[in-house]
């Protein structure tokens, strides 16, 4: 999901001429509004960009800084309108020309994004947006917060109901996610009435001026037309053990407050064992629906009286509603549940490492603080360049003095040299909205403080997870030959093998032949797809990016094994595994020295496995900061890797940070 702007640095979706060149932008504009023009019997772009008004917008164009009001500008200047109109004008007073040229440039938007949003007022946005309509050049300074919209509560409703009309007619819903022109003071406490929370997490003046949004924001969303068009978002929940991970994920996706003695997390436990004890030994999953409208979709069966440890049936039927989920939702957050215990470190590396995560929480406990696995955890998400948010849970029940300590231990380790993030205490909606778009790029960390128990926080944190976008295209390249990492594997009576796990490039469909391997000895062998799963939902086909189940013809569950690859049969050459490989590796850590011959275990993307460094160019022994080039062999068996690909490697508190640089 993205915010609306006509060009984006989208170097695979920009055709070439005969040249291998890549064509000129003017000319891709001059075919978008021959296609507009065309669909609405206009003349074409050939008129438009010959006129002098818009000589100036090509030359924004060339800029890539060129605006849709500027597109509405052209479009209408060839329908004989006089130009200069911001679009608060033009939806104010709707045209019927108007609304099909806003109509066909969201949907042509909405074709990739799934999710756009539109700011009404001042912004922050790097980039020219739809939000710069609200306030042209014609009006106000484009993107200046310190300037004020004025929008009456008449106003305000009809650009919402022309905008609901757009919508309506190219398949999506609008919907707001923050007003900010209602009363400021509304929504925020008085000095009298202030918790314990709002004394803690106080953000500086530059971050309320810049995190604090005094616009308004409205999200347009398309309705999926089955489980196969659901935008998908995978996030990690990581913290150290008793921190309350499993809890918080119980509350957000069961839609019920917990009783304090951990009534809320039996749902997501997948073995006895866990429930005796109450701590997550294994990889859960669990889901989180909204609906086109932003409304959160929860399962039919999330009654408080079957989150009982006792009551089996109940549990089974919460695993059950998946399908119901996904029939109601246009967007799913995956919530990947990783183990805190120190002894289940590379079950949780593996997780983060192989079910490509697209965002982490941490997960701390306000009586406990930043201790334990919750380092250990956020530096390997740092070192993985995964996106972190941090929540501080059970602030209801910590005293104030230990809440303040663990409040300044975290704000002093995220702007440590190591993290170098911009803590941002999330007060309201609103900050959650505009911090969902941008705070990867802006190196901030949103900090939100819940209670589980009274529920205190937990709605800013949903409008955070809702406005959150999508995987980019370019890390999932839908053109690029299909590959698909498993990281699990499982029989199911009367179906056969089946295997999960992410589309990393490429598109798959039922009765598809692929490669699958590498098996011991690093062969691969040819497999047809029987059926496609996608969050228990079966579809057709599914493309990069997604998180699918593939049942496999003719394949025992023996044969499958957590880090094989499925690959496209129509491959130039046939796929080879690697048993010896070379990688620049950055040493995070280590007590002594590292020579020759030390074993460390491996993680790259969904393969795990034991490596041995062969040598160590230039040098005989490297210790902790040392950078240098290293050739590890598998010691177990060969296995699918490519150039460029991230590694880490640990063993006990030994770390290590990588890429792989050759095969060999």
């Amino acid at each position: 999901m993205q915010t609306a702007t006509l060009q984006e640095d989208r170097p695979t979706d920009q055709p070439h001429n005969q040249n291998g060149n890549k064509s000129n932008p003017i000319i891709n504009f001059q075919k978008e509004i021959d296609e507009i023009a065309r669909k609405n019997h206009q003349p074409s772009a050939t008129t438009l960009l010959s006129d002098n008004h818009t000589h100036a917008l090509v030359s924004q164009l060339e800029n890539s800084h060129i605006t849709a009001d500027s597109l509405l500008v052209g479009l209408e200047k060839v329908n004989q309108v006089e130009p200069g109109v911001p679009l608060k004008a033009r939806l104010l007073n709707r045209s019927s020309f108007m609304t099909k040229s806003l109509a066909t440039y969201l949907e042509k938007r909405l074709v990739t994004d799934h999710e756009l949003i539109i700011y009404l007022g001042p912004h922050n946005l790097h980039h020219p947006s739809l939000g710069v309509l609200f306030q042209s050049e014609y009006e106000l300074s484009a993107g200046d917060p310190a300037q004020k919209l004025s929008l009456t509560s008449n106003d305000k409703s009809q650009i919402i109901e022309g905008l609901q009309e757009i919508s309506n007619s190219i398949g999506a819903e609008v919907f707001t996610l923050w007003d900010g022109f209602q009363d400021e003071k509304v929504h925020e406490p008085q000095p009298d009435e202030e918790s314990l929370v709002d004394k803690l997490a106080v953000n500086d003046e530059a971050i309320l001026e810049r995190w604090n949004p005094s616009s308004m924001r409205l999200m347009i969303r398309s309705i999926p037309e089955s489980a196969h068009d659901i935008v998908e978002l995978r996030v990690a929940c990581v913290g150290n053990v008793d921190s309350g991970k499993s809890t918080t994920l119980g509350v957000l996706t069961k839609g019920k407050l917990d009783d304090g003695r951990g009534r809320a997390r039996v749902s997501l436990f997948r073995h006895k064992h866990e429930l005796d004890s109450g701590r997550t030994s294994s990889v859960g999953m669990e889901i989180m629906g909204f609906d086109a409208k932003g409304r959160e979709v929860r399962p039919d069966g999330a009654a408080g009286d079957l989150l009982t440890a006792s009551n089996q049936v109940g549990l089974r039927k919460q695993q059950l509603s998946w399908d119901d989920i996904c029939k109601k939702a246009a967007k799913v957050v995956s919530f990947i549940d990783l183990a805190g215990h120190e002894r289940y470190l590379k079950t949780t590396i593996f997780g983060l490492t192989g079910c490509s995560p697209d965002f982490v929480l941490l997960i701390i406990g306000a009586n406990a603080g930043l201790i334990g696995m919750s380092k250990e955890h956020l530096s390997v998400a740092l070192a993985l360049s995964i996106p972190v948010v941090a929540v501080i849970t059970k602030v209801d029940m910590t005293p104030a003095n230990v809440l303040e300590q663990t409040v300044k231990q975290l704000v002093k380790i995220l702007k440590s040299p190591g993290c170098r993030k911009v803590p941002v205490f999330v007060k309201n909606e609103g900050m959650s909205s505009e911090l969902a778009q941008t705070f990867i790029q802006e190196k901030a960390c949103p900090i939100f403080m819940i209670s589980n128990v009274t529920g205190n926080g937990i709605a800013p944190l949903k409008v955070f997870l809702n406005s959150l976008p999508a995987g980019l295209e370019a890390q999932y390249p839908t053109d690029d030959p299909l590959e698909f990492t498993i990281s699990d594997a499982f029989s199911v009576p009367f179906v056969g093998t089946v295997v999960s796990g992410v589309i990393v490039s490429g598109h798959l469909a039922t009765g598809q032949e692929v490669w699958l391997g590498p098996d011991g000895l690093g062969h691969f062998q040819l497999t047809i797809i029987k059926s496609i799963q996608r969050k228990r939902v079966h579809v057709d086909h599914a493309h990069a990016g997604q998180s699918v189940s593939l049942n496999l013809k003719r394949i025992k569950r023996s044969g499958v094994r957590k880090g094989m690859v499925i690959l496209s049969k129509n491959l130039e050459s046939p796929p080879k595994a690697t048993k010896v490989f070379e990688g620049q590796v950055l040493i995070l850590y280590h007590n002594s020295t590292i020579q020759p011959n030390y074993q460390a275990m491996l993680h790259v993307g969904s393969v795990r496995q034991t490596v041995k460094i062969l040598s160590i160019e230039k040098s005989k022994v490297l210790r902790t900061g040392d950078r240098a080039k290293i050739k590890f062999e598998f010691m177990k068996q060969p296995e699918f890797v490519k150039l460029g690909q991230k590694l880490l490697f640990r063993e006990g508190k030994t770390k290590g940070l990588g890429v792989i640089t050759k095969l060999l």
